[in-house]
């Protein structure tokens, strides 16, 4: 049964986890099995909480021990659940919190690209995957991956330098989706073709072709992979990629914010199975 714990003081004892704590430390990069992220509200602590993640301690306003935060307190077991009026708690994060509630929830252990790819098992004739690579935004990397997970897209991977799906914003942008679509890091390329994926590059060029391109549509592995929302893909990239391709347009208009163009490239690499 979990640990009610009354706080009146922004030093309390245990709250570091939802204040002064910055994103890099909840990471914990020199022990990453160690690792902290924050969930945020309660559909998405649920969400987690089904997905088989493990939560450390939740932060709510008192109202809501007995409301909104009832049965996500008697799911999580023996944690502590700090607790205090709203005034106070919007001091301690900074902001209101969104429906009362905080989670600090265990990372899980990082996968490597290819054991993540060599366990997926489909349910689809083919496999559909993103390579998120540079995108930095949280909102739009929330926004992909809620794309991703009503699209049937099999799996996320993301550069090192993309933004981390588990940051507080990007976990409640995505409604919780992030813990749906199976993802992990990409350190190299080949990867991918050593495990039989075709790339298709997302990118404006004088040889792009178009998203529902009958060959692209014909692949049976293939890797969609999206660029910075400023600069785009590398041009060593798309140079390497087997394909390159781009949404048709109208009205003068060039891009798409690469949230936008995910969710279009994701419903027409389905809509042909």
């Amino acid at each position: 049964m979990a640990t009610i714990i009354e706080i009146s003081s922004l030093t309390a004892p245990g709250v570091a986890l939802f204040s002064t704590l910055t994103e890099a430390q909840l990471r914990n990069k020199m022990e990453p099995q160690k690792g902290i992220f924050i969930a945020e509200s309660p559909k998405v602590i649920q969400v987690a909480l089904n997905a088989g993640y493990t939560p450390v301690a939740l932060l709510c306003e008192r109202r809501h021990i007995e409301g909104d935060a009832k049965a996500i307190i008697a799911q999580c077991g023996e944690i502590p659940v700090y607790t205090g009026d709203r005034g106070l708690l919007e001091q301690l994060t900074g902001y209101t919190l969104t429906r009362g509630v905080l989670c600090a929830m265990r990372r899980p252990t990082e996968r490597s690209a290819s054991e993540l790819l060599n366990s997926l098992t489909s349910a689809h004739r083919q496999q559909r995957i993103v390579v998120i690579d540079g995108v930095v935004d949280t909102t739009n990397i929330g926004a992909i991956f809620r794309s991703a997970a009503a699209l049937n897209i099999d799996a996320v991977l993301l550069t090192r330098n993309s933004c981390d799906p588990l940051n507080r914003r990007a976990v409640r942008v995505s409604m919780g989706s992030v813990f749906l679509v199976p993802w992990t890091w990409l350190d190299n390329y080949a990867i991918l073709h050593d495990l039989g994926f075709k790339t298709a590059a997302m990118a404006l060029t004088d040889n792009s072709v178009s998203i529902d391109d009958a060959s692209v549509a014909a692949e049976e592995r293939l890797a969609i992979i999206m660029g910075t929302e400023g600069d785009g893909l590398p041009q060593k990239t798309i140079e390497e990629a087997d394909y390159v391709v781009r949404i048709p347009m109208a009205h003068g208009v060039d891009s798409l914010n690469v949230a936008a163009a995910a969710a279009v490239a994701f419903w027409q690499l389905r809509a042909k199975e």
